[in-house]
C-alpha cells in the first residue's frame, strides 16, 4: 500500500504569511521544513503593521527532527513555531503554540489569535496560561493588532461563541466561565488601552453574566 503522496509547496505560499523583512528567515526555515503531503489549506488576510500577511488556516506537513530545529537562530525558530501552529493535528499545534505565545513579536500575534478562535480547549488554556502574565509589549502589540483588524477580531469572537456553544456549553454552562471568554476579555482590554476607547463586545447579551 502506497503511503501518502508528497507536495511540493511553494516557498511564496507560506512565505507570505510574514513580513517581507523576514523573507530571508523564512527561507531558512522552510529549507528544513519536509515536503508536504497535501497543500496549504485557506489562507487567511491579516495586516501586520503596514503589511498585509496570508496565512495558512491549516499546513500538513512533518516536523523536522529535534537536532535541525535547535540549529535554527531563534527568529527562524518563531517562525517555525509560527507555522506548525496552523498544523492538521492539534497536538502540534499546541506543541508550536507553548513555544510561541510567550514571544513579543508582532508578527507572531495574529498565529496565537487565530488560535483563540478554535476548537481545541487545551490550545486556549495553553494561551490563557501563556498571556496571563502579558508584558506591556505584549498587551501593546496585541492592542495594535485588533485596532489594525477589527473584522478579524470580530470574527474571533463569533467563533468562540460559536465552538462553546457547540462543544464545550455542558462543562461551562456560563460562557463568562469558559477559557475563550477570559481570553477575549484580556485582548478587547489590549484594543482598548491602545486605542483610548471601550472596544465593542460581541458576544450575545446575557453570555458573560
Amino acid at each position: 500500500m502506497q503511503g501518502p503522496r508528497s507536495i511540493a509547496v511553494a516557498d511564496g505560499d507560506l512565505a507570505a504569511a510574514f513580513p517581507q523583512r523576514l523573507a530571508g528567515e523564512v527561507r531558512a526555515v522552510l529549507a528544513v521544513m519536509p515536503e508536504a503531503w497535501s497543500a496549504p489549506m485557506s489562507p487567511f488576510s491579516v495586516d501586520v503593521g503596514d503589511e498585509a500577511v496570508a496565512i495558512p488556516y491549516r499546513i500538513y506537513q512533518d516536523e523536522p527532527p529535534v537536532d535541525v530545529v535547535c540549529s535554527l537562530t531563534a527568529v527562524q525558530r518563531a517562525i517555525l513555531h509560527c507555522l506548525y501552529s496552523r498544523h492538521s493535528d492539534g497536538l502540534v499545534r499546541q506543541r508550536h503554540l507553548e513555544q510561541l505565545v510567550g514571544s513579543e513579536e508582532p508578527w507572531v500575534v495574529p498565529f496565537v489569535v487565530q488560535l483563540v478562535g478554535e476548537y481545541v480547549l487545551e490550545i486556549l488554556e495553553a494561551i490563557q496560561h501563556g498571556l496571563s502574565g502579558m508584558t506591556s509589549v505584549q498587551h501593546l502589540r496585541y492592542g495594535d493588532f485588533i485596532a489594525q483588524n477589527p473584522a478579524f477580531f470580530a470574527r474571533t469572537e463569533r467563533r468562540v461563541v460559536s465552538y462553546w456553544s457547540c462543544y464545550y456549553r455542558w462543562r461551562f454552562p456560563i460562557f463568562g466561565t469558559y477559557p475563550g471568554c477570559h481570553l477575549l476579555e484580556l485582548l478587547r482590554a489590549a484594543a482598548t488601552d491602545r486605542t483610548g476607547r471601550a472596544w465593542p463586545r460581541l458576544t450575545p447579551a446575557g453570555l458573560t453574566k
